[in-house]
């Protein structure tokens, strides 16, 4: 417990000087500078889409606005069993067209590849299901431009996202070969024509627990990994990939549920492999708004299909645990991810059945038990608050104040009824890694665009 409040006490503070010295000043990032620079690198987007005809036709719209100055859309449509392709062809009147695939990464067969007639730079490849990662993969061999980005099919970005999550990249000459911005929900927020036009909080605790949780993950946790280039996750909705690194890689594994993961740790070890200086980082700034679970049935699908995500990624490059031949993500990050992430929720269940039994038998005293359920409780709530803190802070995406109050009070209740459950969702996610349970269960959703 020492152990693992010093080392999340360790990221609130590297969390807190970064963005101060980012957003402290209320500086303005100069990043309309990167419209004309001839630096600037221009981005496949692929958006993998299976049975996204709610959100695909928004998604396309808001990314069709986005400010940067080169880009293409490749939709993939992985087989879907709805409207998704239909839309894409009503909507942006999608022509079928001859083209030869470069087939550098395999991948499922190909059925078709359109282009829009009304915007040249929208593709949809229409394939044969085979999973996210191979959508992704399809994607990346007909794309056309050096950088490749990873965008879910529900999801919305922010206008000047590209610019923002680029400029490291375009800053390192080379040396960054991915980034990462951050996930925010959706859910409450008033979203047309795949812009954001007022930021809301969601009535459902769930909901509002994602929030607090989104924030302490990205603003806290990712901050602090990245500052010292131990980052093992991009998120699947929202990150931009140097593809030449990745296709040398071996592209996205097709045998997990956890690929955005497992490519990020792969490409940590490939570079570690061949010797080569690379970073891997995470962009505060640059922000993808996505729709959250609203009921605890899809939430406990998604948990646990994240958690034998992680295991999966971990397993595949266990050679790296403790070994120092990968530097610091060997010796530091794999193990933190091993023992604290992974591990983590078999220590907190262990201790939910053996603290009262241990309290009823007389072999833990009670007063000691009491007491270390409150420093739990007032870690945790640190933690989230603090999370709470550094959004209102630097990034203030949440104006009202209402709604900051009812994040704090959100906050405070967490160790009683919402860690508990992740906790033992997660743990599922182990058991089903032990049942050799596969696939990624079905994940509803209402929509988040008008």
């Amino acid at each position: 417990m020492v152990v693992v409040i010093g080392f999340y006490t360790v990221m609130l503070v590297i969390s807190s000087r970064q963005l101060r010295e980012q957003y402290g000043l209320n500086q303005k990032e100069p990043y309309e500078d990167y419209l004309d620079n001839i630096d600037a690198k221009p981005v496949s987007v692929i958006v993998p889409a299976y049975n996204e005809e709610l959100g695909i036709y928004s998604s396309v719209r808001a990314l069709l606005s986005m400010n940067y100055s080169e880009f293409e859309i490749i939709v993939v449509n992985d087989g879907s069993k709805d409207r998704t392709v239909d839309i894409m062809i009503e909507a942006f009147d999608m022509k079928r067209i001859p083209h030869v695939v470069r087939k550098q990464i395999d991948t499922e067969s190909i059925r078709g590849i359109y282009q829009s007639s009304i915007h040249s730079n929208v593709y949809m490849i229409d394939k044969e299901n085979g999973g996210k990662a191979d959508a992704l993969n399809a994607g990346i061999n007909i794309s056309h431009y050096p950088y490749v980005c990873s965008l879910d099919g529900d999801s919305v970005l922010e206008r000047d996202a590209f610019l923002k999550v680029m400029k490291p990249i375009i800053e390192s000459d080379g040396e960054v070969i991915a980034a990462g911005g951050s996930i925010r929900i959706a859910n409450g927020c008033r979203i047309e024509r795949g812009e954001v036009m007022e930021i809301g909080l969601a009535k459902s605790p769930l909901v509002v627990m994602q929030v607090i949780e989104y924030l302490r993950a990205f603003l806290m946790g990712r901050i602090g990994l990245s500052q010292n280039n131990l980052l093992l996750i991009i998120s699947g909705a929202f990150g931009i990939f140097h593809k030449e690194s990745v296709i040398r890689a071996g592209g996205y594994r097709r045998d997990t549920v956890g690929e955005d993961m497992e490519l990020v740790v792969r490409l940590h070890r490939f570079m570690k492999e061949e010797k080569e200086s690379s970073k891997i980082v995470y962009v505060p700034d640059p922000v993808c708004w996505t729709e959250a679970p609203e009921d605890t049935t899809i939430l406990k699908r998604q948990r646990s299909r994240w958690h034998r995500g992680l295991f999966e990624s971990l397993w595949h490059h266990k050679r790296m645990l403790f070994n120092p031949r990968y530097g610091s993500i060997g010796l530091i990050s794999v193990p933190y991810f091993v023992f604290i992430e992974l591990l983590g929720p078999i220590i907190e269940v262990l201790g939910y059945i053996l603290v009262p039994i241990g309290v009823l038998t007389g072999i833990i005293n009670v007063q000691v038990a009491i007491l270390m359920f409150l420093l739990a409780l007032l870690y945790g709530s640190i933690l989230s608050m603090g999370a709470v803190l550094l959004e209102e802070w630097s990034l203030r995406r949440y104006p009202k104040e209402r709604h900051v109050i009812r994040l704090f009070l959100y906050a405070l209740s967490e160790t009683f009824w919402y860690r508990p459950l992740t906790v033992f969702w997660r743990l599922l996610g182990l058991v089903q890694v032990a049942r050799k349970q596969q696939g990624w269960g079905e994940m509803k959703r209402k929509g988040i665009s008008q």
